[in-house]
């Protein structure tokens, strides 16, 4: 999945908390959430309504991204709350985020890399 195809399905599906989200696309949309906040911040300044508009959408569309991206492995979405612990859970969330994903379907639905085994659909 390319940068811009991450980009669209993310915001896409803002409110989007079931499926499976794949690698690339988590990671290109937290490189684009990362630019844009910073843009916004040196633009616009930390205390300004534009900024706290669009970082609010965004922090929507983080979200559900980070929901189905712990479906892709398999987690349940509720894992996502391991952010409020310090340290420990941001890291078992980074490792998760970067495992590749449970080849084949699963309880959240269908491989988005379309890979069952060896053999691709």
């Amino acid at each position: 999945m390319s940068f811009t195809e991450a980009v669209q399905v993310c915001i896409a599906k803002i409110m989007t908390f079931e499926g499976r989200a794949r690698r690339s696309e988590y990671w290109y949309f937290a490189l684009f959430v990362g630019i844009v906040s910073a843009l916004i911040n040196r633009l616009l300044g930390p205390h300004n309504g534009i900024g706290t508009v669009v970082s609010i959408a965004l922090s929507l569309a983080t979200l559900s991204a980070g929901v189905r991206r712990l479906h892709d492995i398999g987690k349940s979405g509720w894992w996502i709350f391991l952010h409020f612990v310090p340290v420990i859970g941001w890291i078992i969330l980074l490792v998760w985020c970067i495992r590749d994903s449970e080849p084949g379907d699963n309880q959240y639905g269908p491989n988005p890399k379309g890979i069952y085994g060896n053999t691709t659909i």
